[in-house]
């Protein structure tokens, strides 16, 4: 295991992940006080598990068919799409 590459993973996933919609989403059922905060955490770690697991087995499919250099592009094309567009839609 590289550990440079489990930290810049995990480093970017924990920074991508803070204040997104998903967290508040997880803040919200969590502050259910009828709600326990161990089923709440056990079911947003069980679906950021997945959809991670989906990522690299979609990312491994694509890089047998397609070269990292494009699939870095595409991945950049997608992230300034998403952000025109979220700055599109609160003007």
């Amino acid at each position: 295991m590289d550990i440079r590459i489990l930290a810049t993973v995990f480093a970017t996933v924990f920074l991508a992940e803070l204040g997104d919609k998903t967290q508040l989403a997880t803040m919200l059922f969590a502050a259910d006080r009828e709600v326990s905060k161990w089923t709440v955490f056990a079911g947003a770690s069980l679906a950021l598990v997945a959809t991670s697991a989906l990522g690299v087995l979609v990312g491994g499919a694509l890089s047998s068919v397609v070269s990292p250099r494009t699939l870095q592009l595409l991945a950049g094309a997608g992230f300034v799409g998403i952000g025109l567009w979220t700055v599109i839609k609160a003007v």
